[in-house]
């Protein structure tokens, strides 16, 4: 993909990092990632992707948007309530990039659909709320050696991991091999606004350098964000022998 002067224009805060430069930034323009679930870490996670110029964006939700979301999920405004998620996610964010693809899927994700729904993404992100499709996003990741970038938020903390399944190495089975009695979320443990704003944007900043090919030590860990001593802290995620994915073998 050729840079225009407008793209340069655009882009050229990034474009002037040594470490991106117009060979980083056309990488990004040709890089193709999913976002499972538009809320509270979607809304941000993808606001920074298209406003960093990834070419091709799908975008997996069935929900409407409603009353409650608003207060940390950015893309919506009141005149959007009653609306599908997914729809105005790609008609506000075509106000900051109109030439980006974002292909929205208006639906759930289920063990039917989603190597149809994969295809082609080279990075999947996943920011749902319940551990039954995040079990689902990791073996299917794993089977087909895709990038995995999921973020969990609750109450004032955040989680954050990468797994690269292209290589060797640990899996979200091997952190949390058997699904909670209870799924931990927004819905219901609540949520501080900021924490979903911080953990979409690391997402961003996880995926960005995974496209751009910055050395990469983050992989197979996890990242524990506590908003209220506004610290980070890394867990190294080991092989689980008992993975029902094999991680270990």
């Amino acid at each position: 993909m050729s840079l225009s002067l407008k793209d340069f224009k655009i882009f050229e805060k990034q474009i002037i990092l040594k470490n991106i430069g117009i060979t980083g930034q056309k990488r990004i323009f040709n890089s193709k990632v999913l976002i499972i679930g538009i809320g509270g870490l979607g809304c941000p996670l993808l606001t920074y992707l298209a406003a960093s110029g990834v070419g091709t964006i799908g975008i997996v939700d069935p929900d409407r948007i409603e009353m409650s979301n608003l207060n940390r999920q950015t893309l919506f405004s009141q005149r959007d309530i009653g609306k599908f998620k997914v729809n105005q996610a790609k008609k506000n964010i075509y106000r900051i990039n109109k030439n980006i693809k974002i292909f929205p899927y208006k639906i759930k994700l289920i063990k039917e659909n989603i190597k149809a729904v994969f295809k082609g993404y080279e990075i999947i992100c996943d920011g749902t709320d319940n551990y039954e499709t995040r079990y689902l996003i990791n073996d299917e990741c794993k089977k087909t050696k895709k990038i995995l970038i999921s973020a969990a938020i609750s109450k004032f903390y955040g989680h954050l991991y990468k797994f690269n399944f292209k290589k060797k190495g640990s899996c979200y089975r091997c952190f949390m091999p058997e699904m909670p009695d209870e799924d931990n979320n927004c819905q219901s443990d609540g949520i501080f606004s900021p924490v979903a704003g911080v953990l979409g944007t690391m997402q961003a900043n996880e995926v960005l350098k995974t496209i751009l090919n910055f050395k990469d030590n983050f992989s197979n860990q996890m990242m524990v964000f506590d908003s209220l001593k506004s610290n980070f802290r890394n867990i190294k995620l080991g092989l689980n022998p008992n993975c029902k994915n094999k991680c270990s073998k």
